[in-house]
């Protein structure tokens, strides 16, 4: 079979995939947290030799969901148009873009409240070590203090109202010494612009109010760990496939990508959901395509799903 007949097929596969991943999204969106990041992608030609670069903005919802969502910039504008209609928290990097997203959004009658990410803090502590070891090794021995007690709610446990009063009383006083201890070096004269640790400390003071957002709601994690992890399929097969041929490819690969990672992060085969789905959305009332999406399916069909008749014949053959 020629390359554009499989290309086609794939095509109109997805394509039957896209309203359950679009009844993903929208459930994501419920969400009372969210995490959301961007990661390049390669998708169109932008000339002779040369391939655009474009994005990916995955969503991570509280139920274990992501979607990636696809855009052919790194524009703000994308992450307002996919978030509009959600009210919760939004857990982000430091991109100015997701700052400039809340504030649209709350213009625009929604209640976002932003946090960000600890760890991408602390990425810029440790690049200040080689140069001011002992001003940033503090800092994150301080940070070390934050996950030190986040692992212990997770060992033992704890609730979520248990798990708020124990941040507010290990976890607080360590943030609010961390911020007194940044305020104070931030008056080092010595310290020049181009300084590592001096873009530490700008960075995290410039983000004091959304780094604290954690200590306030016992659902928001410290960092996008989890959504990076997630996302890890997109620069591991990069080195297999290198780019998308045409944007259209890349928004497939998101659906496609969308669905097989929530499976992963639901705890079962990709496979035996798509080859299902696949079968059973033909017969499926369209006004209960929510029933699809990969955190129903599981328990819906799980344990009676659609199997291929390409299995059963294999099988048959090899008997």
């Amino acid at each position: 079979m020629s390359r554009a007949t499989l290309i086609n097929w794939m095509k109109k596969g997805i394509e039957l995939l896209k309203p359950i991943y679009q009844a993903m999204l929208k459930h994501i969106l419920k969400s009372k947290v969210l995490a959301m990041d961007e990661v390049p992608i390669k998708a169109g030609k932008a000339g002779k030799g040369k391939m655009k670069q474009t994005y990916f903005w995955p969503i991570y919802g509280e139920e274990d969901e992501v979607a990636f969502t696809w855009s052919a910039t790194k524009s703000a504008q994308h992450a307002i148009e996919q978030l509009t209609g959600f009210n919760g928290t939004l857990l982000t990097d430091g991109y100015s873009a997701y700052t400039k997203t809340v504030d649209t959004l709350n213009q625009q009658e929604h209640s976002i409240i932003h946090a960000t990410c600890w760890v991408h803090c602390r990425r810029y502590f440790e690049k200040a070590l080689a140069l001011e070891p002992e001003s940033a090794q503090q800092a994150l021995d301080e940070m070390a203090l934050l996950y030190k007690n986040e692992k212990h709610i997770r060992e033992k446990e704890i609730p979520a109202e248990r798990a708020l009063a124990y941040r507010q009383d290990k976890s607080e006083p360590v943030v609010y010494r961390f911020f007194k201890w940044l305020h104070e070096q931030r008056q080092r004269p010595e310290l020049l612009p181009s300084n590592p640790l001096r873009v530490a400390l700008e960075y995290a003071a410039e983000r004091e109010t959304q780094l604290k957002v954690f200590l306030t709601n016992p659902n928001v994690p410290m960092d996008t760990n989890h959504l990076e992890r997630a996302l890890r399929v997109i620069p591991m097969w990069r080195k297999n496939y290198l780019f998308c041929w045409t944007e259209l490819g890349a928004e497939h690969l998101g659906i496609l990508q969308s669905l097989m990672v929530t499976c992963r992060l639901q705890g079962f085969n990709p496979y035996h959901y798509l080859v299902d789905v696949l079968q059973r959305i033909s017969q499926h009332p369209n006004a209960l395509v929510e029933e699809l999406i990969p955190s129903k399916w599981r328990a819906k069909f799980k344990d009676v799903f659609l199997k291929s008749d390409l299995e059963s014949l294999s099988r048959s053959s090899s008997d």
